[in-house]
């Protein structure tokens, strides 16, 4: 997965304006514009790193005569004390782009390790992560590509890339049959209908009318391998809802195809970087 180069300098600007609005009051008038630095950003963790690229952007859009040179990249593996980017310059520039750069930075490596743990949990089994909507606003495409960096699977994009019926969307509609039917009739060949259930009735009802997907909100392990017993391979299975990384292995065991964690985005612990400056 590469980041769209445009959308990476359009959502660095918005931090960089954010963050500096006219000038760096501490910076611009204590460090002379002509002294120079080296800076390294180093791992205060084990984990996987992700968004190197990302935080050297934020340096080269502030001055692009700052050198950058890339030791981790995105999803490697890093212990504490792991040099992963140096960078050479002037002063000045390396203090203002600080905040911003590792704000990006470890924000997407924390994101990308969580990934690569509940990725772990499940392996040997049928089941892979994904992630899910619960993203902040404006950082989508960067945490998605952290899922993907850390070894887990992206859930659709946007409402454009699936028809998805939650309990909200039948209950409007007037039930799945309803619901599916309607939609079938609308959407094209290359659109996939997910449902949403919440009980074997409703999962039964789904695999009657054709969905290609089927959501199990909320079940627990046991009744996720009835679920699967039922479905016989008819339909994609997705666990979804009040998963934990004490209980993802249970899930996965179950049989399903596709374990959805909103955590992975909404909730992930930044990963500890620091940057020194010579």
């Amino acid at each position: 997965m590469i980041l769209n180069k445009f959308y990476v300098e359009n959502i660095i600007r918005t931090a960089l304006m954010e963050d500096i609005h006219y000038c760096d009051v501490t910076s611009d008038y204590l460090i002379p514009e002509d002294q120079t630095g080296v800076g390294r950003f180093m791992a205060k963790s084990d984990g996987i790193v992700c968004g190197v690229e990302v935080a050297a952007q934020v340096f080269k859009m502030l001055d692009d005569s700052i050198e950058t040179e890339i030791i981790r990249h995105d999803g490697e593996s890093v212990k504490y004390g792991d040099d992963i980017m140096k960078l050479r310059g002037k002063t000045a520039v390396l203090l203002k782009g600080e905040r911003t750069a590792l704000n990006f930075i470890q924000h997407m490596s924390g994101i990308a390790t969580a990934a690569n743990r509940y990725a772990k949990i499940v392996e040997g089994t049928n089941a892979t992560i994904a992630d899910t909507r619960k993203t902040l606003p404006g950082l989508r495409p960067i945490q998605k590509y952290a899922v993907m960096c850390g070894g887990a699977k992206n859930h659709r994009y946007n409402l454009s890339d699936a028809a998805m019926l939650k309990d909200n969307h039948i209950d409007a509609a007037g039930g799945i049959t309803a619901a599916v039917t309607k939609l079938r009739s609308k959407i094209g060949h290359m659109t996939k209908i997910e449902v949403e259930t919440r009980n074997l009735d409703e999962l039964k009802e789904a695999l009657n009318v054709g969905a290609d997907i089927i959501m199990l909100d909320n079940m627990s392990p046991e009744l996720m391998k009835q679920a699967v017993e039922i479905t016989g391979g008819r339909a994609l299975l997705e666990a979804s809802g009040g998963i934990t990384e004490e209980t993802l292995r249970a899930a996965a065991e179950s049989g399903v195809d596709i374990i959805s964690v909103g955590a992975l985005t909404h909730s992930v612990k930044a990963f500890d970087i620091s940057m020194y400056i010579k």
